[in-house]
């Protein structure tokens, strides 16, 4: 079997072609697999797919150091790299907040951005609950679990009720697949993140899409996120936890390609 090397620009995915490209950023537990789903029906709907696998995940170098700035200068790279005619930014969990960062740092390459079940802050890098928040996702680690049984844990705790036990799985076997160093780089870099100052310098338009039973990022902070941004519509996916790509593609796909159009149509 050829294994795929790491790559200095980070890895990704592609399909289709068309104006405007769409890239997607995962999150904390993801890699380019977390968007599945969204590759094909982007594809067919004529525009250019694009996952990466942010630095660290899947066939993508770590970096160093691992902060938001790299994070996001790495992304910026990657998008040098495309050279899309027009370009939207999808981000999820972590993703959303990668994207702002990015979004901060080269706004004039960014025609429209998409934050699903994220936030604009972390909170307080030495805060207790950011710290709690850590510890709490790295105890099985350091009590020689594997990511298996961590994502087994996690994800039952991220996805709503009603999600079906394929989504379950597929969200298990994408985390499982995170390197623990990686994955403990990302949670240390999550203390302190926060962008709350910048969301009204947010000029394009961006669509925030919550899930109703998403209790890392609940709707209510969505909600405040968009009344902050000048150009915001803001879609709540009901029976829908953190995890919407794998629960609800398809209604996820319907909020997102909905946008896609109007954004291609109006830019």
């Amino acid at each position: 079997m050829m294994l795929t090397p790491v790559t200095a620009v980070p890895y990704f995915e592609e399909r289709g072609g068309g104006a405007t490209t769409v890239l997607m950023l995962h999150g904390i537990g993801g890699g380019r697999q977390a968007f599945a789903h969204q590759m094909q029906p982007l594809a067919e709907a004529g525009f250019h797919a694009v996952a990466w696998d942010m630095p660290g995940y899947g066939h993508s170098s770590i970096v160093d150091p691992y902060t938001f700035e790299t994070l996001a200068e790495e992304c910026i790279e990657l998008i040098a790299v495309l050279d899309p005619e027009r370009l939207v930014l999808v981000g999820h969990s972590m993703g959303g907040m990668v994207a702002q960062e990015v979004a901060a740092r080269a706004p004039g390459r960014i025609a429209a951005l998409v934050l699903a079940g994220t936030s604009p802050a972390f909170g307080k890098a030495d805060g207790d609950w950011q710290r709690r928040f850590v510890e709490e996702r790295t105890a099985s680690l350091d009590a020689g679990r594997s990511m298996t049984e961590l994502a087994t844990q996690l994800v039952a705790l991220m996805v709503a009720s009603e999600a079906s036990d394929s989504a379950r799985k597929e969200a298990i076997d994408v985390m499982s697949l995170v390197p623990p160093q990686s994955y403990r780089q990302a949670l240390q870099a999550l203390m302190g993140f926060d962008r709350r100052a910048h969301l009204p310098a947010l000029t394009m338009p961006v669509l925030l899409v919550a899930g109703s039973d998403d209790r890392n990022a609940p709707p209510s902070v969505m909600k405040g996120m968009a009344e902050r941004i000048p150009l915001a519509d803001y879609v709540c996916l009901e029976r829908c936890g953190h995890l919407m790509t794998f629960e609800r593609p398809a209604a996820f796909n319907d909020v997102l390609l909905a946008f896609l159009r109007r954004v291609a149509t109006t830019s």
